[in-house]
């Protein structure tokens, strides 16, 4: 009877357990599931992008940006509320597109409004870039520094709509120095980790966060398409990720020689 007991017991411990940990949860989305048995409703490609993406590796579900009822495998009840891309309330139509990504990435939005890219937008302008042109469909990349020159040329290269001269060659330049830069913390952030005394390890992380930070405000400026101020920005950091690489990579004598 008592064997009996403890194992009811214990049943019920782990019963109680679970729920709380089911409660706890986010509701997983199942528009992505249903799309991937279901291939030919969308873009194989669009899927194959998201599942790659940092969205879908957070499992950001398509609902965020489209719309719908992703708890339900119901079609009709699924798509409930969801509007073409060509629909002006659409929260996927170009021109809404930066509320939309907004929601969750308030910094940048915030940036690209004070852009004249942003005026142009809500003019209704349909060649103005917009979140989609240098960070694809779902978010899953980054043009390339020879992308970047390609797509400022088409309206900003000589004899086009808004000729700004070198501006696509400054968009080509600034974005090799953010891969570098990055490059550069990171080589950094490996050196530090391989500091065997704590105390001077601690010290150069915290070092490291202060490097990112001009980094982050280049970003910034990148979304306002004020290349000069990322150069200033860039330069700032790339001067404190040499200085770390050299400090980790020599840690000098032991403390007391």
């Amino acid at each position: 009877m008592k064997a009996t007991a403890g194992v009811f017991a214990f049943t019920l411990l782990v019963s109680a357990l679970m729920a709380g940990t089911s409660q706890a949860q986010i509701t997983p989305s199942r528009c992505a599931d249903c799309h991937f048995a279901n291939p030919r409703s969308v873009s194989r490609w669009h899927l194959s992008e998201w599942d790659h993406s940092a969205h879908g590796r957070a499992s950001v579900g398509c609902e965020k940006c489209h719309g719908g009822d992703p708890s339900t495998f119901e079609s009709f009840l699924a798509h409930q509320g969801i509007l073409s891309a060509r629909n002006p309330a659409s929260p996927v139509n170009r021109i809404n597109l930066p509320k939309t990504c907004g929601a969750c990435h308030p910094g940048p939005f915030a940036a690209f409004q004070k852009s004249r890219h942003y005026e142009l937008l809500r003019e209704g302008n349909p060649d103005t870039p917009t979140c989609v042109t240098c960070h694809g469909n779902v978010g899953a990349f980054l043009l390339s520094p020879k992308s970047l020159y390609s797509e400022c040329s088409n309206c900003h290269a000589a004899g086009k709509v808004a000729p700004r001269g070198d501006f696509p060659a400054e968009g080509k330049i600034v974005l090799t120095s953010v891969q570098e830069v990055r490059a550069s913390l990171d080589e950094a952030k490996t050196l530090i980790k391989r500091v065997k005394d704590k105390a001077r390890r601690e010290s150069l992380e915290a070092e490291l966060e202060d490097a990112r930070t001009p980094l982050l405000e280049a970003v910034h400026f990148a979304h306002m398409f004020v290349f000069d101020r990322m150069q200033d920005r860039l330069f700032i950091a790339r001067k404190r990720a040499e200085m770390l690489i050299e400090q980790a990579a020599n840690p000098g004598p032991p403390e007391g020689e």
